[in-house]
């Protein structure tokens, strides 16, 4: 057992059946939960190779952008009754994906992968690029889907929520999150790791279960290219760091403030595109989760709960939201120096009863109109407090 960047979590990892790899992130030394074997006899699991047309890469030339294509996880688990929820820990007849009786925070290979291969014996060359020979090379290009997918589970509890978990078990999760971002990072091939959360079956989760994803990407999404981009230019036209002088611009106008500590801001963006979004930045630039400083990371959790309780009260029932980390790309120092990480966690509720759907100007052209404004948005979070609490 090795302590995880604090004395207070303590990691052993383990395989499951089918050799996929188990991550136990504990509060107490000794438990020896990875030394539960899995009893399940699995298949093994798919390792890497050569594209096909069930798992591939494939290159959207007009977009510049590669496209996961991954038709094996049509299977994956829907909606499974309560008994019978895979991410619950084991019990007597009724073996899970956590072979142990108990546990605190665990992490553990997707069974139904996008990306998959990535560090393992069987793992593929992910720079390879398998051209279909029936259209013009330059356009069609496909490389293997090697990467990463790896299942973070909460909490053993079933009924909870991440709104609803204590202090100390957020901090154990951000320690669960640096730990597989530097471990996923440091794979052969992979240049970015992306953490998230879906949470509502209004977002399309298919268990319902606490948990969140991370995904090992062996390139660069779009969205974190953009920023890049952005920044960079920034940085040439105006001299300065553009996460930087976003939060200071931010903490300057004060009116989309949503709450802050000494250590990280929450707010609504300017140009929200959601109805109910919030960016969240430490006060000190960082490129990744990795780089939190001890204080950060003790400081995120009471302000992430009371975030996502406003969240919860905005219309007197459970939101449906996204939570996703931003963080650096793993190989690119210069854009890794210019980069701010932020959490941003945004829900598809508009109204009570009522969600914001992708329709045409946003699907068809990456328009987007919000039908909330901002600053309104914003104040509601502020004002969305629980009975009894000051200002």
């Amino acid at each position: 057992m090795s302590p995880v960047n604090t004395k207070s979590v303590w990691k052993t990892s383990a395989r499951l059946s089918d050799g996929r790899e188990i991550v136990y992130f504990d509060e107490a030394p000794g438990l020896g939960r990875a030394e539960v074997p899995d009893t399940r006899g699995l298949p093994p699991a798919p390792g890497g190779g050569a594209a096909t047309a069930e798992s591939a890469l494939r290159w959207d030339a007009l977009a510049g952008e590669w496209v996961v294509i991954a038709a094996a996880r049509q299977d994956r688990t829907f909606l499974p009754p309560a008994d019978q929820c895979p991410l619950d820990p084991s019990a007597p007849g009724r073996p899970t994906e956590i072979p142990a009786p108990s546990y605190d925070v665990v992490s553990f290979e997707n069974r139904f992968p996008s990306l998959f291969g990535a560090g393992g014996a069987l793992a593929g060359n992910s720079t390879d690029t398998n051209i279909d020979p029936l259209i013009n090379p330059a356009i069609a290009m496909r490389r293997p889907a090697t990467g990463r997918c790896e299942v973070v589970c909460f909490t053993s509890d079933h009924e909870a929520s991440f709104a609803s978990l204590p202090e100390k078990r957020v901090r154990t999760v951000v320690e669960a999150w640096a730990d597989r971002t530097e471990a996923l990072g440091a794979l052969p091939g992979i240049e970015q790791v992306y953490c998230f959360e879906n949470r509502g079956e209004e977002i399309g989760v298919t268990l319902h279960h606490p948990h969140g994803q991370i995904y090992a990407f062996p390139f660069v999404t779009p969205r974190t290219a953009r920023m890049v981009t952005q920044a960079a230019a920034y940085a040439q036209s105006n001299g300065g760091n553009l996460f930087d002088d976003l939060v200071g611009a931010e903490l300057e106008a004060g009116t989309r403030i949503v709450a802050r500590n000494e250590h990280w801001i929450a707010f609504v963006p300017e140009a929200a595109r959601w109805p109910y979004e919030v960016r969240i930045f430490p006060a000190r630039r960082v490129p990744d989760i990795p780089a939190l400083s001890e204080a950060q990371r003790e400081a995120f959790g009471p302000l992430y709960l009371d975030l996502l309780r406003r969240f919860d009260r905005l219309f007197d029932t459970p939101a449906p939201y996204i939570a996703a980390w931003h963080q650096a790309p793993v190989t690119d120092e210069a854009a890794r120096h210019q980069f701010g990480m932020h959490l941003q966690v945004l829900s598809v509720r508009r109204a009570s009863g009522k969600l914001k759907y992708l329709a045409g100007t946003e699907s068809g052209m990456g328009v987007w109109v919000n039908d909330i404004v901002p600053e309104a948005a914003a104040q509601r979070l502020r004002e969305a407090r629980g009975a009894g609490e000051a200002g």
